[in-house]
């Protein structure tokens, strides 16, 4: 019936249309003139219709027929498809047809060959629409423009309006979770569907004043109007459409635009939903069709459990490992009863630390703000304290001083999981932890990403599974004593071993100064001063106190003393450590050298505009503390091989700088579903085609493939 229905109309209008002059006109607009041979131009087809008239959206609803455009374009000069702005809804109200009033540009690429000659072309069009008002006719017009093909390329007059009607055509969808599922089961042809944004996530746009769906074309069903939007506190909102079907099965999968309105302002986000059947849904938008709740889970347990695994083996948990390694030398000639059971101990402080940290995001969580991986290390005042702390554990490797707990000398960090005791195993598996928050590993940043959009409970599982795949090799090994007989017996060498030791965890203090530096610029080295006057602290603790036979009150006194007015006078007086500086804007390149790649700061307008240029972009989010962050620059992005496909591509590269954790990145890293960096993401420069996503650890392969693929 509606096809009739349509057809009956196009009959009126038909029988009409050569006794009324037409109420639309069209022209076709240049975004540039000159344009150089291997370019693509985002080209518009303006139609201005008077006053009371409208045409049609691609799906025009109910009623209508879309807006064609059949080009006649020269040799070497191809077209896309239509890009088509945010259409609104059109009366009759009892009639669903989406459409648009008075003014619109449609944007079409127009791909020049690069072995096009320089001269003069003629772009020709036939453009084809129904306009309607009380009643409707079909209009059509002959469009032309000369483009004169030539270097250097010139924005033409009608630039600017292009670029404000290509920010009105919907966005990419994909790195937002929304969902749609069925609410009930069918009643007839009609069926309810429902269409959520979940909480726990925090995206940018939000909070909203409302929200609508605009369906693509289906000859089987049809989505219907209105949008009803319902009340639900586990989503930042929920919408409810009415599903008419015409033939066929119900659709899997809803493909259109959702609409979110706020402030006056509308923006479109193109969207492939899989529609799950009626259970709440409460796992990430990245999950398969079909796939449950529970075998989600699963999975992402799994990833958490094999990211803290490949986090023993990062760079930010060396100093520990090798620790590890000696105690478990000590532990070969002791009771296998005892081993297990500090391996244990090991375990417990690792996974009471990871749930510290599950309960800071959870606490973020009701608190209303944001949470991500390595979010500590953006507070000055934790890097200081870690910077302390990471500082006396290497004297203490150093023999300067020895730390005493319940009245015996106990190395901590050195005499972890050893003869020593439990508190040493203890302490030891808490710096493991901390030591391993500014990493990164696969598997890892997925699980979390997961874990970060969930409830306290699914996070406290996530952060208990990473925690366990961290402390899992360790308890393996002290669970099973017979394994270590490859590991050489204890003698004199181990004293030389622990002192060796003390110099990676030194090279751990000194990258965590630096960190700090960015903080309170050149006042940190009131930082350094007060680690020497620390370090002549510990000195005399340990040399008059705990190893002297006179005055060792004295000696105590004058350490206390030093430690006190060290701090009154660098860190109270000088450092003002609890009061960073704040980081100054930088709008300006970011470039560290005159070779390297000249990035620019990060911001979404930024990216917006290159791809509206039709550039590709290169978004490298990062931060000083992620070591992964800064191989992945050393090895596969700040290359020659890189840098000249950047140049070759005409590429803008973007740095989004995470080290003090600024709101908007954490934000942009939930829409990709991760919860920390490293986050390295290339737009290809089709303004349509979704951002390529790339691995936690890059080689140059992935870079280069996909920069090739974003050429296109």
């Amino acid at each position: 019936m509606r096809h009739l229905f349509n057809v009956l109309i196009l009959f009126l209008c038909l029988a009409t249309a050569a006794a009324r002059a037409a109420h639309t006109q069209v022209s076709l607009l240049l975004p540039a003139n000159p344009a150089a041979p291997g370019t693509t131009l985002l080209v518009g087809v303006n139609l201005k219709m008077d006053p009371g008239w409208h045409t049609y959206w691609k799906n025009p609803g109910e009623s209508g027929i879309a807006t064609r455009i059949d080009w006649q374009l020269p040799h070497g000069v191809t077209a896309g498809e239509i890009q088509w702005p945010l259409p609104q809804v059109l009366p009759p109200a009892e009639v669903t047809t989406y459409g648009y009033h008075e003014d619109v540009v449609l944007l079409v690429p127009l791909t020049l060959a690069a072995d096009l000659k320089p001269g003069p072309l003629v772009l020709r069009a036939e453009v084809s629409w129904l306009e309607c008002q009380d009643q409707c006719v079909p209009g059509s017009a002959p469009i032309e423009a000369a483009l004169e093909i030539g270097s250097p390329a010139r924005r033409s007059a009608s630039a600017a309006i292009l670029e404000s009607w290509q920010a009105k055509t919907p966005r990419s969808g994909d790195p937002l979770p929304f969902q749609a599922r069925w609410e009930k089961p069918a009643v007839g042809d009609l069926r309810t569907l429902l269409l959520t944004f979940p909480a726990g996530q925090i995206p940018p746009m939000l909070p909203v004043d409302a929200v609508d769906f605009f369906p693509d074309a289906s000859e089987e069903y049809e989505v219907q109007a209105p949008a009803e939007r319902i009340l639900d506190s586990s989503a930042h909102f929920v919408i409810r459409k009415q599903v008419k079907k015409f033939s066929g099965n119900w659709p899997a999968t809803l493909r259109g635009v959702l609409i979110l309105e706020r402030n006056g302002n509308r923006e479109g986000y193109d969207v492939a939903l899989p529609i799950r059947d009626g259970t709440p849904a409460a796992i990430v938008a990245s999950a398969s069709p079909g796939q449950s709740q529970t075998q989600s889970l699963w999975k992402m347990l799994i990833y958490a459990f094999v990211g803290g695994l490949i986090l023993n083996l990062m760079p930010c948990v060396l100093p520990v490992i090798a620790l590890k390694i000696l105690g478990f030398v000590q532990q070969s000639q002791t009771a296998p009863g005892r081993v297990r059971a500090l391996g244990l101990v090991y375990a417990a402080g690792v996974l009471m630390s990871f749930l510290v940290l599950a309960g800071i995001v959870i606490g973020l969580k009701s608190a209303g703000h944001q949470a991500g991986w390595g979010l500590q290390f953006g507070n000055p005042v934790f890097l200081v304290c870690l910077t302390v702390l990471v500082t006396l554990v290497a004297l203490n490797l150093f023999g300067v001083f020895e730390v005493t707990l319940g009245g015996r000398a106990l190395d901590a960090a050195g005499s972890l999981a050893s003869k020593h005791g439990a508190a040493g195993a203890f302490f030891n598996g808490v710096l493991a932890t901390a030591l391993a928050t500014p990493c990164t590993a696969p598997f890892l940043s997925i699980a979390l990403g997961f874990a970060f959009a969930q409830s306290a409970p699914f996070i406290l599982l996530i952060f208990l599974a990473v925690g366990t795949g961290l402390a899992a090799p360790y308890v393996l090994l002290s669970w099973h004593p017979a394994w270590l007989k490859f590991l050489p017996k204890p003698g004199v060498w181990m004293e030389h071993f622990k002192v060796g030791m003390g110099f990676p965890m030194l090279a751990t203090a000194a990258w965590l100064f630096n960190l700090a530096s960015g903080s309170y610029g050149k006042n940190v080295l009131w930082l350094g001063l007060f680690l020497v006057v620390t370090a002549f602290a510990a000195w005399i603790f340990g040399t008059f106190f705990q190893r002297g036979r006179r005055h060792r009150g004295s000696a105590l006194a004058i350490a206390l003393l030093l430690l006190a007015g060290g701090y009154a006078a660098a860190l109270e007086g000088q450092l003002h450590w609890r009061s960073a500086i704040a980081p100054s804007a930088n709008a300006g390149s970011l470039q560290e050298s005159p070779e390297g790649i000249d990035w620019q700061p990060w911001s979404p307008e930024a990216v917006d505009t290159a791809r509206r240029a039709g550039r590709p972009v290169l978004v490298d989010f990062t931060a000083d503390w992620c070591l992964t962050c800064q191989v992945n620059k050393k090895t596969s992005l700040e290359i020659p091989s890189v840098r000249a496909k950047l140049k070759e591509l005409n590429a803008l590269a973007l740095l989004g700088d995470y080290t003090r954790t600024p709101g908007a990145i954490l934000s942009e890293l939930n829409r990709f579903h991760r919860a920390g960096v490293p986050l390295v993401l290339i737009y290809p420069k089709n303004p349509a085609a979704p951002a390529i996503v790339l691995p936690e650890v890059l080689t140059p392969g992935h870079v280069l493939s996909a920069l090739d693929q974003a050429s296109h």
